[in-house]
């Protein structure tokens, strides 16, 4: 036996015996090891909301930019508006900006124009986009160049054009009504997940969480739905008490 069948042989084991003992399972609720995406609800920037202290730092509102708890300054994200699937790509200049936990970033009014978005339900997909693509060093030069460009034009008015966009037929949008549930965790294991559910309900006042089943070793724990704003953002403050590190807000169809 050669030495590189030892190693596989040895990669067969390590793996089996993580799937015996549920190791996998940490891997699998662990958003550092994987590519970082989040869905949930948006907060739009406001002067008001500095004033109110909803936010601790001011944007620039003519920009592609966003502010973010977790990722790192000066990396690029894309963001798609899961209604029409507009998309845009926007650089985070913050990660230490303090806001609601309710909301998975804080945005401007160029992306909520240039996603149409609903400014009542600001609902998107947000995903990281790897620093080493070709198309974000594109990108960030044509970051730098419009934030010249609307340093020196009025808010009002100012439209820059994505460079390399392409039109995209407009689509006829049905409107869904407001319906959403909280994803708390994915498990390997149906025991691991039930688990979870008892946890839930022992330590917080949540009562009803629920496991879908996504696949054979793939196990959804959820709360909801929520048919209201006001109380899927009381429940998630009270499941994030229980510090889970990437909880996100799912729509359901």
């Amino acid at each position: 036996m050669n030495y590189k069948n030892i190693i596989i042989i040895s990669l067969v084991l390590l793996l089996a015996g993580c799937n015996e003992y549920g190791l996998n399972e940490k891997s699998i609720n662990q958003p550092s090891l994987l590519k970082y995406k989040n869905s949930g609800f948006a907060l739009i920037y406001d002067e008001n909301l500095i004033k109110k202290k909803k936010i601790s730092k001011k944007i620039d509102n003519r920009g592609l930019i966003i502010f973010h708890k977790n990722l790192k300054k000066n990396s690029f994200v894309k963001i798609t508006n899961p209604i029409n699937e507009k998309t845009i790509i926007a650089k985070v200049v913050s990660n230490k900006v303090v806001f609601s936990d309710f909301y998975n970033s804080v945005i401007t009014d160029r992306i909520v124009e240039e996603l149409s978005l609903n400014t009542k339900e600001p609902y998107i997909d947000l995903i990281l986009i790897s620093q080493n693509s070709t198309f974000i060093a594109k990108k960030a030069k044509t970051f730098d160049e419009e934030k010249n460009v609307a340093e020196k034009a009025p808010i009002d008015g100012i439209k820059i054009d994505n460079l390399g966009s392409t039109i995209k037929k407009e689509k006829t949008i049905k409107v869904s009504k407001f319906l959403y549930s909280i994803k708390v965790a994915d498990f390997y294991y149906k025991d691991s997940a039930k688990n979870m559910t008892v946890r839930i309900k022992n330590e917080t006042s949540l009562e009803e969480p629920f496991i879908k089943k996504l696949s054979k070793t793939k196990y959804r724990v959820l709360l909801g739905p929520f048919n209201d704003i006001k109380k899927l953002e009381d429940s998630f403050n009270k499941i994030k008490l229980l510090n889970f590190e990437n909880l996100e807000i799912i729509k359901n169809d």
